[in-house]
């Protein structure tokens, strides 16, 4: 008898990559000339990068370069949460917080499963291990098609199939 195939769906970013966007970004916005004299800064403590300038166009200009350094970098755009990206005002400076996500919330993994229940192929099983998803199935071709779903799948996480086995 042969044995289930199965791989996992997370959601995760590598943090070194992220820190040369981040220094990429200081980098630029220290050499462009627009952004000479409105004070811009961009900083990464921990799981939260922070944009600072002294108007919300500048902020926003910062999150754009912050954005295209990422992707060039492979870094999912999906893992950085900034809200409803409006700069906040903050004495004479404008500041923009957003909050690197890691791992699969409850809702995203209860969202996914029902994706895979409801339009994947017949046979294949879905677990909630933590912030992890496990998809197990008896043929390979039925995992295929799930992954293949689940990148269609409109879900506010980079997803990553891992552990395929």
């Amino acid at each position: 008898m042969m044995a289930d195939s199965s791989f996992d769906v997370v959601s995760e970013y590598d943090q070194q990559e992220v820190d040369n966007a981040v220094n990429q970004t200081a980098k630029e916005i220290s050499q462009r000339y627009d952004f000479k004299g409105v004070g811009a800064s961009v900083t990464l403590s921990g799981e939260t990068i922070t944009m600072v300038a002294n108007s919300p166009e500048r902020v926003l200009a910062i999150y754009d370069v912050l954005q295209s350094k990422m992707f060039r970098r492979g870094v999912p755009l999906k893992s950085l949460d900034v809200g409803d990206a409006e700069p906040k005002p903050s004495g004479k400076e404008f500041h923009l917080v957003g909050a690197l996500k890691k791992g699969l919330s409850q809702e995203n993994a209860k969202k996914l499963s029902k994706i895979v229940r409801d339009e994947g192929p017949k046979g294949v099983k879905v677990q909630i291990q933590g912030d992890e998803l496990r998809v197990s199935s008896k043929k390979r071709d039925s995992l295929q098609e799930v992954i293949a779903l689940l990148k269609d799948a409109d879900v506010d996480c980079a997803l990553q199939f891992t552990n395929y086995r």
